[in-house]
């Protein structure tokens, strides 16, 4: 039961991935670069596994558009980065994420890619099997979502 629980988790967040990544080339090297100017400017008296843990944070923001309820689980997962409750609570209180952007980008690739109703989007969006964003989030989504 285990193993066909990491394969269905495995499988769902590759999913989820492809679903809500729209991230160009250009944009990523454009962040890579501004990522490594702000790991210059760290404040080393963050303990380096917190630090660890928001920038796991900011990626999973940025380029698969996470809700932070999604980040939080995949810092924590024993599947994913296994970092401690604590570690994880300090990305999420310090990682500056527009949510409902995520949830506005998240919604327009599964109308793009799995070209899903407007209810079947907010559904996903709110889902506790799915992207887990707030239905304020995901109403924000629907609210912008292109005709």
């Amino acid at each position: 039961m285990k193993k066909g629980l990491k394969v269905f988790l495995g499988a769902a967040i590759v999913l989820s991935a492809v679903a809500c990544s729209t991230t160009s080339d250009e944009e990523t090297k454009t962040k890579d670069t501004k990522e490594k100017v702000v790991e210059t400017k760290e404040d080393t008296t963050v303990p380096k596994e917190y630090r660890n843990a928001l920038h796991k944070a900011e990626n999973y923001s940025k380029m698969m558009h996470m809700s932070k309820q999604r980040i939080y689980d995949q810092l924590t997962s024993e599947y994913g980065e296994k970092f401690d409750a604590e570690a994880a609570q300090y990305a999420i209180d310090n990682l500056n994420a527009d949510y409902n952007e995520n949830a506005l980008k998240c919604g327009e690739n599964y109308k793009k890619t799995m070209h899903m109703s407007k209810a079947r989007i907010y559904d996903q969006l709110t889902s506790e099997n799915g992207e887990k964003f707030t239905p304020e989030e995901a109403q924000y989504a629907i609210d912008n979502l292109d005709e």
